[in-house]
């Protein structure tokens, strides 16, 4: 096969390259009910109809007075004029010596402008005794004072979290419109592949890539759809894959990536499509292979477990992130627990578990079980460390780019 395609390239080069195949795809946007947008990627920023709180109001119960009613030398006692509940405002006005009973959230009547807590007032006889102290403006709530009417308030690639989903509804906005989630067709291959619960043959292993995939792309918000296991025949690869490529977003492979004779990926996408790049000087994972096929993108992972949990995660989530358009996600950084010998040149993904000390710095444990087919040991772990390109000695200490997983 000729290489007309980059190959045996740095990391940032892949990553440039998949962003920029996903971004000539263009990014088709949906209209869905605020109160089912979680976790969704907002494809146009919102805009505040109302402000937010969108009346003077008070942030306690109590009572509504007049500071100018407020003596600095002593108590004031002042005539109560009426009650004023959250819920419609009732339109009443707080004059010279009167206060206004009120709770929180309630509008707060014309002319007060401070809220007296139920706490430090006496009430008898329908009078009010207010201490003296009381600062100007005390418990109030001011109009706009958190959102400005027209404020942009939430911006265009930001993930919608519980939190941005409650401002949304409290500006009253019952639709958002949110990224349109990719479709993807998740594969495992290779004739030594069994089903997990059937009895293994001599020589069989059990599909563990394709769980693990689907269980990646479930926990992103997708509803990945898991095909049967490719055998190694070049024409039945070519004929499952030609029918996955015209149907879904994104295609996911595992295994059949490398250079061996039962490696027919690299070809069927050469022919079939075109290559964006094979091969990144990464570890584990170098195999990983990148290209586009009918209306697909296509992310052929390679088969060892622990490869396919490292590429997913650095390339998997890349191609997620910007097929709907997402913000960059915050980098991590922390300190090495132990040392490490790096003994080779490409950059490695190596397994850690991240515990904060009691002096709030974060450091990551690296796992010594580093081979790429150690599920287990992946399984016990929370993080991947990121050793930069080039041999070398790491000391404990050291600061590291960390992925949690």
């Amino acid at each position: 096969m000729t290489d007309a395609f980059p190959s045996r390239i740095p990391v940032e080069q892949a990553l440039e390259l998949l962003r920029a195949a996903a971004a000539g795809r263009g990014r088709a946007a949906e209209q869905v009910p605020t109160r089912r947008a979680d976790g969704r990627v907002l494809a146009a920023d919102v805009v505040a109809p109302i402000a937010l709180p969108a009346f003077d109001n008070s942030a306690m119960d109590g009572f509504a007075v007049r500071h100018a009613d407020l003596s600095a030398a002593g108590p004031a006692t002042l005539e109560l004029a009426g009650e004023q509940f959250a819920g419609p405002d009732l339109g009443l006005s707080v004059g010279p010596g009167q206060c206004v009973r009120i709770t929180t959230g309630a509008p707060l009547p014309s002319g007060a402008d401070t809220i007296v807590i139920r706490e430090d007032a006496v009430e008898q006889d329908g009078r009010v005794q207010v201490p003296a102290g009381i600062r100007a403006g005390a418990h109030v709530r001011r109009q706009g004072e958190d959102v400005v009417a027209g404020e942009v308030v939430l911006r265009a690639g930001q993930v919608l979290t519980p939190a941005r989903i409650g401002l949304a509804a409290a500006l009253g906005i019952d639709r958002l419109d949110v990224a349109t989630r990719p479709t993807v067709a998740v594969f495992a291959s290779g004739d030594e592949l069994a089903e997990p619960g059937m009895p293994l043959r001599p020589g069989q292993v059990y599909n563990s890539n394709r769980e693990q995939l689907m269980a990646q792309l479930r926990a992103a918000g997708l509803e990945p759809v898991a095909w049967p296991t490719l055998p190694d025949d070049p024409v039945l690869i070519a004929a499952v894959l030609d029918d996955a490529v015209e149907n879904f977003d994104l295609v996911l492979t595992c295994g059949a990536v490398s250079a061996g004779e039962k490696d027919h990926l690299p070809r069927w996408l050469q022919a079939r499509g075109r290559i964006r790049f094979w091969k990144v000087r990464m570890r584990p994972g170098m195999p990983v292979l990148f290209g586009e096929a009918g209306r697909a993108l296509v992310l052929g992972l390679p088969g060892n477990p622990v490869s396919v949990l490292a590429t997913f995660h650095v390339f998997g989530r890349a191609l997620l992130d910007a097929l709907q358009g997402r913000e960059p996600r915050p980098r991590w950084r922390a300190r090495l627990a132990a040392p490490w010998h790096k003994r080779h040149e490409r950059v490695e993904f190596l397994r850690g578990r991240l515990v904060q000390d009691d002096d709030a710095v974060l450091r990551v444990h690296p796992e010594p079980a580093d081979g790429s087919h150690r599920l287990h040991a992946a399984a016990a772990s929370d993080a991947l460390i990121v050793l930069e390109e080039g041999a070398r000695e790491y000391a404990a200490g050291d600061l590291v780019e960390v992925l949690p997983l």
